[in-house]
């Protein structure tokens, strides 16, 4: 999604709101999108770590996953992953690998299974400049149906704590219980969405 002029003198590049961190900073080109979703790459890691690490160290003290993980599923899977782009700086992401299993396990935190019909929902993470404009469910929908568009992916799986499954449930998502996998003293509840006959195919969202 862009939007351009054809006519001089050009307008100016819109400017990102504060806060923004050095490392996430780049040179703006009049060819960039003002805003844009497409799969991430190794090269969007260190960027999608940094927004990752604020959002969830000071709330969790932990980080769904770590630079070389991210970087891990960014090189095995990048197609199970979406970024939102705003002047080619990234804001908001999804990362997702295949799992082969009814439910999630503990090895399903670190391991791509491409034989797998379930896309397992790592982590969905908005830096903090633009958090509370509706992103984080604009973001989710769209993964989602680009999840439908394959049809390898059957369903998506993801854990949560008990406070966000309201959120989920939203898109379809339904509890299945207590999830097996534990984080220290941490638990959760696993929720699955079937991508067969759900809304969002029938939409067209502009992805």
């Amino acid at each position: 999604m862009s939007t351009q002029s054809t006519h001089p003198p050009k307008p100016e590049a819109p400017r990102l709101p504060p806060g923004i961190p050095e490392s996430l900073s780049c040179q703006r080109r009049h060819t960039l999108p003002a805003s844009e979703f497409r799969c991430l790459t190794p090269e969007d890691a260190v960027s999608a770590f940094e927004i990752e690490r604020e959002a969830f160290i000071s709330v969790l003290g932990v980080c769904p996953l770590y630079l070389d993980e991210i970087r891990h599923f960014l090189t095995l899977c990048p197609e199970l992953s979406l970024g939102w782009f705003e002047e080619g700086c990234l804001v908001a992401f999804i990362i997702g690998s295949l799992w082969d299993k009814e439910r999630l396990m503990q090895e399903s935190l670190t391991l791509h299974r491409s034989g797998g019909h379930i896309a397992h929902l790592h982590v969905l993470a908005v830096h903090r400049a633009f958090r509370q404009q509706g992103r984080g469910p604009i973001l989710l929908w769209r993964y989602l149906h680009h999840l439908g568009s394959q049809p390898a992916v059957r369903r998506a799986a993801l854990m949560c704590e008990d406070a966000l499954v309201p959120f989920y449930e939203r898109f379809s998502f339904h509890a299945v219980g207590p999830c097996a996998i534990t984080v220290g003293s941490l638990t959760f509840t696993e929720l699955h969405c079937s991508l067969r006959g759900h809304p969002f195919l029938r939409r067209n969202s502009g992805c």
